[in-house]
């Protein structure tokens, strides 16, 4: 069974949980929604998009449009599912397994919360022509849900929260690895778990090696004045190696209270009041980790989409290397390197693409202790067959001729000799 320790830490969804929101101009209630600790406003779609336009902008999200919207990728996003009738992701979303171990019905209004607020996210479209509702930083991607952990409010949570740690584990593990047997090429962990697994950590490097470019949430422990011994605690997936792990900064790029400061961060992107369409249909102001993830995610969709080939690693390379309001220094431990600038980051993603084709070519053709690599051998006409033929037979003559006079030569030097 869990034990407290980790109990408190598992990856409760949104258990990066942070401040209350006040809610979206808009005719609908000012109903404030918690789940699972994130607090959300919900508001009606008018006005959505002007809300959310501070966050493209921190991006530089339309700017990254005019070269790619992240067609012919697929996010997998390991969450507590993701409803594909809502409209701004209708008709985008395919439905995985369901690895939670619970019976929560997937019709109900307590399954799928956390899940679609972050794949509108990364793929919103909008509707009415998408010029209403959210986008999504890659609108053009496809979303894959996998569900790997239901909503704090889900009415089996109880049960999961029970289950072994092995069990819950190993309930990410097959997550990690149906996405990757799937096609996703980028996979989107807003989750976090107190406890590492060498299950998990196996299944991640499967996906890094098959060039599948990984995202989680740094999580919402604070900084080191919260936790008591020099920084927030850990929090995995964020702290596998491989992983970019992304904290939250708000609309005037100030780190976030809430967002954890630790050694894990590489990079930080919108995540206070952060619009989103949950699965009711209804717009929602999130705030945590959680959506700066998300977000991130979509940035990476963006990149695997113009250079499908680029390896994790290079992805990695090129959100890190070109940021925005970099810390004094060039990384400290809450914002990582700085804030996603998606413009930039596909154009060095082009670089690097370009210096590893290079390489890759340089390698071919290198040289063994200094001996150059033979040249390329190509096909043969039959005309060239027969010259060569013909060049072998007289070769073949020269050789016996030489031969023959060279034994007599011997011979007669031998007879000189005696």
């Amino acid at each position: 069974m869990l034990n407290q320790g980790w109990r408190q830490g598992l990856a409760v969804l949104a258990a990066f949980g942070v401040v209350a929101l006040a809610t979206l101009p808009g005719p609908a209630s000012a109903a404030v929604r918690r789940e699972g600790g994130e607090f959300a406003g919900s508001a009606a779609a008018d006005g959505i998009r002007d809300n959310q336009q501070w966050v493209l902008d921190m991006l530089q999200a339309e700017a990254a449009w005019s070269v790619t919207r992240g067609s012919g990728v697929t996010v997998a996003v390991l969450d507590s599912g993701v409803d594909p009738n809502v409209s701004d992701l209708a008709g985008w979303v395919t439905i995985g397994p369901d690895y939670t171990g619970v019976t929560t019905s997937p019709a109900s209004k307590d399954w799928g919360v956390h899940g679609t607020w972050m794949a509108s996210l990364i793929a919103g479209h909008g509707h009415d022509g998408g010029l209403d509702g959210v986008i999504g930083i890659a609108p053009e991607a496809r979303i894959l849900s996998v569900r790997v952990i239901p909503d704090r409010q889900d009415p089996h949570y109880g049960k999961y929260e029970r289950e072994p740690e092995t069990v819950i584990q190993q309930s990410l593990a097959d997550g990690i690895a149906y996405a990757v047997a799937h096609g996703a090429r980028v996979i989107s962990m807003s989750i976090g778990y107190s406890a590492p697994s060498g299950t998990v950590r196996e299944e991640l490097q499967q996906a890094y090696d098959r060039g599948v470019v990984v995202i989680a949430s740094a999580g919402n422990s604070g900084g080191p004045a919260g936790s008591g011994h020099g920084e927030a605690p850990e929090s995995f997936p964020a702290n596998y190696p491989g992983v970019i792990s992304v904290g939250a900064v708000d609309s005037s790029g100030a780190v976030a209270g809430f967002s954890s400061d630790n050694l894990s961060v590489q990079v930080a992107a919108p995540g206070v009041s952060v619009p989103a369409q949950g699965r009711d249909g209804q717009y929602w102001w999130v705030s945590g980790t959680s959506p700066a993830c998300a977000l991130v995610a979509g940035v990476a969709a963006l990149i695997k989409s113009k250079y499908p080939g680029l390896a994790p690693d290079l992805v990695a390379s090129a959100l890190t290397s070109t940021t925005t309001d970099r810390p004094s220094g060039g990384y400290d431990s809450q914002v990582g390197f700085g804030i996603v600038d998606a413009a930039a980051a596909l154009a060095r993603a082009g670089e690097l693409a370009g210096a590893r084709t290079a390489e890759a070519s340089l390698k071919d053709s290198a040289r063994y202790r200094g001996v150059p690599a033979p040249p390329p051998v190509h096909s043969r006409g039959s005309g060239q067959l027969v010259l060569f033929a013909l060049l072998a037979l007289a070769s073949l003559a020269l050789s016996a001729a030489a031969g023959t006079q060279l034994v007599m030569l011997r011979r007669s030097a031998g007879r000189a000799n005696r």
